[in-house]
């Protein structure tokens, strides 16, 4: 069957290069059709679900996934039920309805949402994890063969994380193509920083709020293969401000023409503002992981100091 993602554009950027003052490779994966990479790992777990005899999709998501769960749901004919909570924005709950599921609304967080949407789920149905499934990571990894396939092998791979899912995925496809020994630079928002704080204390911690605005990176806590990861493969855990975020945001607008939200904008902050934990490397590669809920009015409200 056809994956319900694209292959996205991979190419140095000079920008950020000259700023960088290292090669700065970008996969932009904020053109997916759905506006994020969530559709690599949702698109290919859905059509195996579906594949299985899964009647209806349920998930959960504060944004990006439950837009990908909806656009596969759409492309795969079956209906979709999205539980996102109350910090979701208007935007999001737009563009997932746009897709043709239905939205409910409930609960502080993506977990109180998360745990409305199991009870959900009925005999024919099936639930989507936003992060934390083997067949969304295994999705997912198909990134790292398309860097692979291009010749290009970078010094580290910088990536935002939230619950854990792309870095899963990625740590996957780097293993099949033998990059082993290529590092992870893991990228978090101040208040959203759920892996920073588990490497920190040797083991998984729970937030006890997701206070960043970058809340697609709002899981109080990273899947327990993404905290292996940071055991098992070279990993660097950068935190960076929400402040930072939104400016790397800004930056990337002029630099490439591209709008990407905050979460997204962690990883650009890194690279931008010379994060010490890259000064070893000639060469890095970012995900541009994208995110369609963002406007170009909210990135300057958030600039004007609503951060």
């Amino acid at each position: 069957m056809k994956p319900l993602h694209i292959e996205t554009p991979l190419f140095e950027s000079r920008p950020l290069s000259i700023q960088a003052g290292r090669s700065v490779w970008l996969k932009l994966e904020a053109l997916q059709p759905p506006g994020s990479f969530k559709i690599r790992g949702i698109g290919h777990a859905c059509q195996e679900y579906v594949q299985r005899g899964a009647k209806r999709l349920i998930s959960s998501s504060g944004g990006n996934a439950g837009i990908a769960v909806a656009y596969a749901g759409r492309h795969l004919s079956v209906p979709v039920l999205i539980v996102v909570p109350e910090t979701t924005s208007d935007r999001a709950k737009a563009l997932i309805r746009q897709e043709g599921a239905e939205v409910i609304v409930h609960g502080d967080s993506w977990q109180e949402a998360n745990e409305l949407a199991e009870s959900a789920v009925g005999e024919s149905d099936v639930l989507v994890h936003p992060f934390d499934d083997p067949l969304v990571w295994q999705g997912h990894s198909t990134l790292i063969d398309e860097v692979a396939g291009s010749d290009v092998k970078p010094g580290a791979l910088v990536v935002s994380v939230g619950g854990g899912g792309l870095l899963c995925g990625l740590v996957e496809g780097m293993r099949r193509n033998g990059w082993s020994e290529v590092p992870v630079i893991a990228v978090e928002t101040e208040g959203a920083d759920s892996l920073a704080q588990s490497t920190r204390a040797g083991h998984r911690v729970e937030l006890s709020a997701i206070t960043s605005l970058a809340i697609t990176l709002g899981a109080k806590k990273i899947c327990q293969r993404a905290f292996d990861c940071t055991r098992d493969h070279p990993l660097h855990s950068v935190v960076v401000s929400d402040r930072a975020a939104v400016a790397a945001c800004q930056r990337f607008l002029a630099d490439h023409r591209v709008v990407v939200e905050p979460a997204c904008g962690a990883s650009l902050a890194a690279v931008y503002d010379g994060a010490p934990e890259m000064d070893d490397f000639e060469s890095v590669l970012i995900v541009v992981c994208g995110g369609a809920t963002t406007t170009l009015e909210q990135l300057e409200e958030w600039a004007d100091g609503n951060v």
